[in-house]
C-alpha cells in the first residue's frame, strides 16, 4: 500500500554495507572491507515507500503501520547481479559433459542456443525468464542485469530487450556476443548490422551496450571490431560494459578503461599493465569477476589478490547462462570467491553488493543506508559468513514487504 511504513524487527545481524556510521560512500575504497559491512546485532529498520527511512536498534525501533519479526535471522543488501544472459531458449547440457571430458570452450555452442532462441515465441520466452529472475530471488538477488546476445537478427535482439526490461532496468545491448554462424563469410556487414540497424532497434530498450572483445576466440570481436561497437553505442546513449580477458591475455581491459566503460568482466587473464590501468581507473570501471564461468569451465580463476592489492574496484556476478555458467545462485558465487579466489567473506558479500552496485553505477542499491531502496536479503542464518560456510545450501531469499 502506497505510503504505508513497515518494521523490520528482530534482525540477529543487520550487514548494511554502509560502514560503522552508515555514511560510507559507496565508491569509498579506503576502508577495509570488513568496516565496510557495518554490522549491527538485534537490529531494526524501517521502510517507507520502498527505502529505507530509519535503521537501529531493535529496541527503540519507531512504530510503523505493520511489523515483520524474522525471528534472529541475518538480514544483507540484496545482491545484485550485475552480469546475466536471461533471455534464452533450449538446453547445452551435453556441451558441459563435454567440456568436463577436456573439450575446451571456444565460445561456438553460443549458436546452439540462437537457433533455440529465435525459434522460441514470445510467450515462451517471458515464461522462461520469469521462472529465471524468480529463481534469482528466491537465492537472495534483489537487482538483476539481463543482457540480450541470443537472436543476433534486429528482430530477435529487440524482442530479447523488450522481454528483459519487463523485469529489469539493467538491459544491455549485446549484438556483439559473436558473429552467427549465417554472417562468418562477411563479418564487416555483420559489424554494420549490428552498429547500424540492429542498434538503433535496440537502444529504446536497453541501457547498456556490451561486446564480446576476445581475439582468443574466431566467433568473438577484435579490439577494432570492438571499439566500434562501444563507440556506437555510446553515440547512441548507452553507457559500456565489456566481456574482456576471459580465454587468454587481449586488449578487453584496457580498451574498457580507455574510453571508460562501466565494467569489464570475466578479467581471467590479465597482464600487469591491465591491472594497472583498471586501478587508475577506480571509480570508473569495475572489475566484474565471474568465478561460477571457471567452476563450470575448469579454468583458471582469476588473481583477486592481485586486483585488491592494486586497488582495483572489484564486483561479483552470476554470467547465468545456458553455456558456461547455468546458475543464478549469488551466494554459490560468494562461496566460489571465498574459496576459489580466497577472498575473505566480508570482500566477498561487499563485491556482490557495493561492487554489482558501482559495476552497474547505481547508489540506491547494494547497501542498506537511510535513503537506499530497500532491498532485503534474509538469511536462515545467524551471519552472513555462513553464505560461504555453507555452500549450496538455501540460505537466501529476497523478503517481500
Amino acid at each position: 500500500m502506497s505510503g504505508a511504513s513497515v518494521v523490520v524487527r528482530g534482525i540477529g545481524q543487520l550487514v548494511t554495507c554502509a560502514g560503522p556510521d552508515g555514511a560510507v560512500p559507496v565508491a569509498d575504497r579506503a576502508v577495509p572491507a570488513q568496516e565496510r559491512l557495518g554490522i549491527r546485532h538485534d537490529a531494526a529498520l524501517v521502510v517507507e515507500d520502498g527505502r529505507v527511512a530509519w535503521l537501529g536498534d531493535d529496541a527503540s525501533a519507531p512504530a510503523a503501520d505493520r511489523s515483520v519479526d524474522l525471528g534472529g535471522r541475518a538480514v544483507v543488501p540484496g545482491f545484485v547481479d550485475s552480469h546475466s544472459h536471461l533471455v534464452f531458449a533450449g538446453d547445452r547440457s551435453a556441451e558441459f559433459s563435454a567440456r568436463m571430458a577436456g573439450t575446451p570452450y571456444d565460445g561456438g555452442g553460443i549458436g546452439v542456443t540462437m537457433a533455440a532462441t529465435r525459434a522460441a515465441s514470445d510467450d515462451e520466452l517471458r515464461a522462461l525468464l520469469a521462472g529465471r529472475v524468480a529463481e534469482a530471488r528466491g537465492l537472495g538477488t534483489t537487482t538483476i542485469e539481463v543482457k540480450s546476445g541470443y537472436g543476433l537478427t534486429v528482430d530477435d535482439e529487440a524482442r530479447a530487450l523488450r522481454l528483459a526490461r519487463e523485469v529489469t532496468g539493467e538491459t544491455t545491448f549485446l549484438g556483439a556476443h559473436v558473429v552467427p554462424p549465417e554472417a562468418r563469410e562477411d563479418r564487416a556487414a555483420y559489424l554494420d548490422l549490428v552498429t547500424g540497424p540492429m542498434l538503433e532497434a535496440c537502444a529504446p530498450h536497453a541501457r547498456w551496450v556490451d561486446v564480446f572483445c576476445e581475439p582468443n576466440s574466431p566467433h568473438a570481436f577484435t579490439e577494432v571490431e570492438a571499439r566500434r561497437v562501444l563507440e556506437a553505442g555510446r553515440g547512441a546513449g548507452l553507457g559500456m560494459r565489456v566481456h574482456g580477458n576471459q580465454l587468454g591475455p587481449g586488449p578487453g581491459a584496457r580498451l574498457a578503461v580507455e574510453l571508460g566503460a562501466a565494467s569489464v568482466d570475466h578479467c581471467t587473464y590479465l597482464s600487469d599493465a591491465d591491472v594497472e590501468a583498471l586501478a587508475g581507473a577506480a571509480g570508473t570501471t569495475v572489475a566484474t569477476l565471474l568465478p561460477g564461468v571457471e567452476f563450470s569451465t575448469r579454468s583458471p580463476y582469476p588473481d583477486v589478490r592481485r586486483l585488491i592489492g592494486a586497488g582495483v574496484d572489484v564486483a561479483l556476478a552470476s554470467d547465468c547462462n545456458p553455456g558456461t555458467c547455468f546458475t543464478s545462485s549469488m551466494p554459490l558465487v560468494v562461496a566460489l570467491a571465498v574459496r576459489e579466489m580466497r577472498m575473505t567473506p566480508a570482500e566477498a558479500l561487499v563485491a556482490a553488493t557495493v561492487g554489482g552496485a558501482r559495476a552497474l553505477r547505481r547508489d540506491d542499491v547494494g547497501h542498506l543506508g537511510v535513503g537506499a531502496r530497500a532491498d532485503l536479503a534474509v538469511l536462515e542464518a545467524p551471519s552472513h559468513e555462513h553464505l560461504a560456510y555453507r555452500p549450496g545450501m538455501p540460505l537466501a531469499r529476497a523478503l517481500d514487504l
